[in-house]
This record gives C-alpha cells, structure tokens and sequence, in this order.
C-alpha cells in the first residue's frame, strides 16, 4: 500500500515540475520574443498597431514551446497537461500586468490572449506526448 502511495505522490511531484519547467520556459522565452520586438520597433518604421497582435503571436509561441519542452517526458495526458501549463502562463502574466497598470479589468483582448494561450498549451501538450 505504501509503495502505491509513494508512487502517486511521486507522479504529482514530477508533474508539478514539468508545469513549472514548461512556464519558466515560457517566461524566458517571451522576454527574449519581446526584446528582440522592442528592438525592432525602436529602430524600423513598424507601426505601433502591430503591438497587440505580435504580442499575441509572442505569447502563443512562447506557450507552446514551453508546454513541449516541459511536457516531453510524459506518456498521456497531453491535453491536461498543456493546458495547465497555459492556463498557469496565463494567470501569472494577468496578475503581474494587472498589478503593474492597476486595472484588474478583462476586456476582450485578454480574453482572446487567455484562450489563446491554453490553447496553444494543450497543443504543445498533444505535441509532447506523440514526439518518439
């Protein structure tokens, strides 16, 4: 009975850690996204009305690769998995942008980033759960 319980806890643990690993990941790599953007912004003529959706565009690429990377050891649940990854993304960058402007308001651009963005983890998910 005991060896059953190590082995759930054991599950949850490395679960945990993939979750963790797949946002942090996501995190570097949207910070990375976004300098090489600003940078870009600050030295071409592209005009400001592209910001929302390559912010977007970062957002959503930096998830699924996070979400593939993180997940790419695990068996099943792809789609669980990926999407917890999204969804805590998600949640860590409402709240610091929410802290940050002071408007804890959702309009309708952070709820199309927020689907966006578990989306984008279950498919990182689907991805490492069938790479071999």
């Amino acid at each position: 009975m005991e060896s059953k319980i190590e082995n759930i806890s054991t599950i949850g643990i490395n679960k945990s850690k993939n979750t963790i690993k797949g946002v942090l990941i996501s995190i570097i790599t949207t910070l990375i996204l976004l300098c090489i953007f600003s940078g870009i912004l600050a030295y071409t003529d592209v005009p400001e009305s592209t910001i929302t959706p390559v912010i977007m565009i970062i957002t959503a690429i930096s998830i699924l690769i996070g979400s593939t990377i993180g997940n790419h050891k695990i068996q099943k649940n792809g789609i669980l998995n990926g999407g917890i990854v999204g969804a805590t993304y998600m949640i860590i960058l409402y709240l610091i942008s929410s802290i940050l402007s002071g408007n804890y308001a959702l309009n309708i651009t952070s709820i199309i980033l927020i689907i966006v963005g578990i989306v984008f983890g279950i498919l990182g998910g689907i991805i490492a759960v069938n790479q071999k």
